[in-house]
């Protein structure tokens, strides 16, 4: 047996050699030649992903939009509430500002005891820096041996971060990064969704609970396991208080309150204004259009995006603008605050308008489709019922997911008609389980009346409002932007306009009866009329009041149809309308965005406000990368602009949009215009007041599939409820001060029957098709 001496020398020979070896090791590691090693530029910026947040105008986070499930919102440290910085430090790193990267105190008492003495409760030795290399850069370990080769990887990694940040720094990159479950990666994500507030805002008990769940988020969950969560969370407590930031009575108070999450989990589905998230993200991730990039049919598309590429800075922001690397911006990835023009609560009064109204229009039009062979078609196309549906069936995942599988289309409709499925499908009391087959599916949903409503600042162009269905999980596709839809008799007050522009008057008229214009290919156009006074002088004024399709005839018959034709274009409806005098009815198609804006025109006197989404971005270190202004231009005169006023008023005091006084007791001065398509396929309503301008739509989700009677089918029934609701909630709410009493902005002695002001008639000839040389054109002059 050798000495005692010798033994005593062989082991601190080989407590020598280890520590040699393993500060050998660490060199070597440093250098990156065994082990992985970050870059240094990826050292320098280790989270490259944040979501961007959308902040209304009334400063709350309406969304974020993030790249997969990673919903993680950059905070900076000076917006992290203290008690979660003392929660931390407390609880996961005592010794964490005396340390420069590595605690060998902590280090030594998790070998001894956890290790040698098997207790458990000593607490592990990492460090708040080592846990955040590990974050970083450690792939999830598949056994305990390979997490131990890991750990001196990370504590090399964990000496380089406090080199290159601070201690604050490196607190706030560990709680930007942390996964907290439900999608809320980051603490300021955590904040909102398990408190709905914002991290500078969490108390003790709530900064205390998060802090608990960094060591297991999944096991700390508040949602599923809220007795061990509130267990975990008094230990946290307990370790302030003899870190001295509590004191006995208050940890011992606070240890007594329950868990209490306001939870709401992050879902770009269940979000306010998720057709506008849809847009937005759209529109400032559009890249420069190519005609070999669209379909053949989608020409006018091409058309729009490539004049929206080239004047709207909004338009494939992302795309047109290079970060300080030279990269592009990409709203998924790259932490921005974009602030948008929408109120969350006007927002709010929307959504919940144009819920109100389709729960009460559904009804009325299952029951006029009850029984019926060709529901929820009208009875006009009943013949053509399965070649819609074919159609339908083959724009599904099902059917192209089928196909792909060398399904044959006989199959196919087999499959859809006779195989019931479990599904849920949507309904106005919430989603249902059921089974059903594809087919029955696809018919069930077409049965539901589809909505788009807008509502904008007429002066600034600031939308406050978007809504572009009924429901987003089921219904995806934005009516407010994206479909276009005939217009109907909201056309008119267009017209209307050219004939003030070129010196008529409201107290202008016409003996009352039908109108015959020849049209261009010789053929006659004799509009049929629903109003009375047949034989009685009646004035345009009357005529726009009451949605006169004779008067409304009379005019056409004044001017040019290509004239006509110019005029909208100047409003800002982008598809072209063909120059035919039956275009005064509204044959043409617009979104109800293009006709909000266009409305703008009347209260702005004249100048046309293109509706605007965002008012700045900001990077994700508060830079101000853009900022958005409204884009105008003047289409008429301010004259005009005051005699259509007092007509578009008439509307609503006594006209075809009555039902707002009568139904919804608004007060205040309001223009505004209903509008009804061929057989009811398109229900509009426009309506302004001097500081709203609204624009909604109702119908089917094909100009087939509508009400079948005028009686709710009309504009009137089916449209201006929405703007009735929505005008009540907002004016309810004494925080947004809009008032019912508003008056616009004429001078006390204008005369809409004497003052005149017009144009050349040249402005109105200048482009004119050369065809007029053969005569025709002089017919409509």
């Amino acid at each position: 047996m050798p000495p005692k001496n010798d033994i005593v020398k062989w082991l601190w020979r080989l407590f020598f050699l280890f520590i040699a070896v393993n500060v050998v090791a660490f060199l070597l590691m440093s250098s990156g030649l065994i082990g992985y090693l970050p870059r240094i530029d990826e050292l320098e910026n280790p989270i490259d992903k944040y979501a961007s947040q959308v902040i209304s105008s009334d400063d709350q986070l309406l969304f974020t939009y993030s790249q997969s499930d990673e919903n993680r919102i950059f905070v900076s440290y000076n917006e992290l509430s203290p008690y979660l910085i003392h929660a931390l430090v407390a609880t996961e790193d005592r010794r964490y500002y005396n340390h420069s990267g590595i605690d060998f105190i902590g280090l030594g008492r998790a070998v001894f005891k956890t290790l040698l003495l098997q207790d458990e409760s000593s607490g592990g030795g990492s460090t708040i820096t080592q846990q955040l290399a590990k974050l970083l850069y450690s792939p999830k370990a598949n056994n305990k041996l390979q997490r131990v080769f890991q750990k001196p990887i990370e504590w090399v990694i964990a000496t380089k971060l406090e080199r290159f940040y601070t201690k604050d720094e490196i607190i706030n990159l560990y709680l930007n990064k942390y996964d907290f479950n439900y999608n809320a990666v980051g603490i300021e994500s955590a904040a909102r969704t398990y408190f709905n507030k914002r991290p500078i805002d969490l108390n003790i008990q709530e900064s205390a609970m998060l802090v608990g769940m960094l060591k297991n988020s999944s096991l700390y969950n508040p949602v599923r396991r809220e007795n061990v969560t509130k267990e975990r969370r008094d230990v946290v407590l307990a370790q302030m208080r003899k870190a001295g930031h509590l004191t006995l009575q208050e940890a011992d108070s606070i240890q007594k309150l329950p868990i209490e999450p306001d939870f709401n989990r992050a879902d770009h589905v269940a979000i306010p204004a998720p057709y506008y998230r849809q847009h937005l993200a759209k529109m400032m991730m559009a890249v420069k259009p190519e005609r070999k990039n669209y379909a053949s049919w989608q020409g006018q598309q091409f058309t729009e995006d490539s004049l929206a590429w080239e004047t709207d800075p909004l338009f494939g922001w992302c795309n047109k603008n290079k970060k300080p690397d030279g990269s592009n911006y990409n709203v998924y990835t790259d932490g921005l605050k974009i602030y948008s023009t929408i109120d969350s609560r006007m927002q709010k009064y929307a959504e919940q308008a144009v819920r109100e109204h389709l729960q009460y229009l559904q009804p009325q039009f299952a029951a006029e489709k009850r029984g019926k062979k060709y529901a929820p078609y009208s009875n006009s196309v009943a013949n053509d019922v399965e070649k819609f549906m074919q159609t339908a069936m083959k724009q599904t995942d099902r059917y192209r997911i089928l196909k792909k599988q060398n399904w044959s289309d006989e199959k196919i409709l087999s499959n859809f008609k006779d195989t019931p499925v479990d599904m849920k499908v949507f309904s106005w009391k919430g989603e249902i389980d059921t089974t059903m087959t594809p087919w029955d599916s696809i018919r069930y949903h077409k049965g539901f009346l589809r909505a788009g409503f807008v509502a904008m600042n007429p002066v600034t162009g600031h939308v406050k409002a978007y809504v572009g269905g009924p429901d987003f999980a089921h219904f995806k596709y934005d009516m407010v932007s994206s479909g276009k839809r005939q217009i109907g008799s909201t056309i008119k007050p267009y017209l209307y306009t050219l004939a003030m522009e070129e010196g008529l008057s409201p107290c202008d008229g016409m003996v009352h009866g039908p109108i015959t214009i020849m049209a261009e290919n010789g053929q006659p156009w004799s509009p049929r009329n629903t109003r009375g006074a047949l034989g009685h002088f009646v004035t345009i004024k009357w005529g726009l009041q009451n949605s006169d399709n004779w008067v409304t005839a009379y005019l056409m018959s004044l001017f040019s149809p290509y004239a006509f034709a110019r005029m909208l274009k100047s409003f800002g409806l982008k598809t072209p309308a063909d120059p035919v005098v039956s275009l005064a009815l509204g044959p043409n198609d617009a979104s109800v965005y293009e006709m909000a804006g266009a409305y703008t025109a009347f209260v702005n006197r004249g100048i046309r406000v293109e509706p605007l989404l965002v008012t700045r971005i900001e990077d994700s270190y508060g830079n101000v990368v853009a900022n958005f202004v409204p884009r105008m231009q003047e289409i008429f005169s301010e004259t005009t602009s005051y005699k259509m006023l007092d007509m578009l008023k008439a509307v609503v005091d006594g006209g075809t949009g009555g039902r707002l006084r009568r139904l919804y007791n608004l007060k205040g001065e309001m223009g505004a215009k209903t509008g009804t398509t061929n057989n009811n396929s398109d229900a509009w309503f426009m309506s302004f007041t001097p500081e709203i301008v609204a624009s909604a739509w109702v119908g089917g989700e094909e100009p087939s599939i509508h009400f079948d009677r005028m009686a709710y089918g009309q504009g009137a029934t089916a449209a201006l409820p929405i703007h009735g609701l929505f005008y009540q909630r907002v004016y309810a709410n004494p925080e947004l001060k809009y008032s019912d009493n508003g008056k616009f902005d004429i001078p006390a002695d204008f005369q809409p029957c004497y003052d005149t002001q017009r144009y050349s008639s040249d402005f109105y000839l200048d482009e004119d098709p050369i065809e007029q040389s053969e005569g025709i054109d002089d017919l409509f002059n």
